[in-house]
């Protein structure tokens, strides 16, 4: 067996991708990505042996590691995550720590501080108090939630179809680029559309494209859709500053907001009018580097 230095682990467990890490020292180790089918964060045993197949299957012959951070998917109390840094101990007696997977985000952008905010196909925000302890808001889901992620970017934007509807419009370019996205042949038929999701979350989601082709087709009720879904998420920020979440920098990942100019300007004429402090901070890194951070930080 290779003698190593102390190995840092770092996983990030998205909602579709797991991406792992390891570095001894500077080196690296092991850098993969498999899909997250099977990841399972409310049974804390099964998803600690989950992890423990992924580290046995990514790290070399009798390399284990010496420190080892996650950032789980749908981990989203403080009790779920530390369930399963418990559970981890029966596969890794090493220094661990369990978090949500947007939490990885700020000590990925290299800081201390700061917020953390995902806008892909769902949304949500974390920050942590001056004490230390965390703060998560949004994240509810395409149903009820996930303002400026796709899938509730589609959401609101069947829902201003069904609005102009009521006032007697004629279908705009929002409404055609929809009835198109989904097969359907009238606005009235959106709603059976959405309700025979058996994903919502990934089948909505995977329609928001329509929305910002209609924007650039010269849809008004797009553009405007899309701008309150860019004060939605300015809103997340700003509730976790009134929480006592430090605010200053707000490092925002996420395919739907980092791809698209119109929501991420949106969102950052929003912060800039109820956060003038705050600095948005787009992640250019991977977020899986702020895992390794947080596993370094435990040594």
């Amino acid at each position: 067996m290779q003698d190593y230095p102390p190995v840092l682990v770092g996983i990030d467990v998205g909602g579709t991708k797991t991406h792992l890490n390891a570095l001894a020292g500077d080196a690296p180790v092991a850098d993969r990505v498999r899909a997250s089918g099977g990841w399972r964060p409310h049974d804390p045993v099964a998803a600690a042996g989950w992890l423990a197949e992924l580290v046995a299957a990514a790290l070399p012959a009798g390399v284990r590691p010496s420190a080892l951070a996650v950032g789980g998917h749908a981990c989203e109390t403080p009790r779920q995550c530390a369930r399963i840094r418990t559970a981890l101990r029966v596969h890794f007696d090493v220094p661990a720590l369990v978090v949500g997977d947007a939490e990885l985000l700020v000590p990925a952008a290299g800081l201390d501080r700061g917020v953390g905010l995902v806008a892909g196909t769902g949304s949500v925000a974390v920050g942590r108090r001056a004490d230390g302890t965390p703060v998560q808001v949004g994240g509810w889901g395409a149903v009820l939630g996930d303002e400026g992620g796709a899938a509730g970017l589609v959401r609101e934007a069947v829902r201003a179809c069904w609005a102009a509807h009521d006032r007697g419009e004629a279908p705009d370019a929002l409404a055609a680029a929809l009835l198109e996205a989904f097969g359907v042949p009238e606005v009235p038929a959106l709603g059976a559309a959405l309700e025979s999701a058996a994903d919502p979350s990934a089948e909505w989601g995977r329609r928001a494209p329509a929305v910002f082709a209609a924007a650039a087709a010269g849809s008004a009720l797009a553009r405007t859709v899309i701008a309150a879904q860019g004060r939605a998420l300015a809103a997340l920020v700003a509730l976790l500053a009134r929480r006592g979440a430090a605010a200053d920098d707000v490092v925002v990942a996420g395919g739907t907001v980092l791809a698209q100019p119109l929501l991420y300007d949106a969102f950052t004429a929003a912060l800039a009018e109820t956060l003038p402090a705050a600095r948005p901070r787009p992640l250019r890194v991977p977020p899986v580097n702020g895992a390794v951070a947080l596993a370094r930080s435990l040594l």
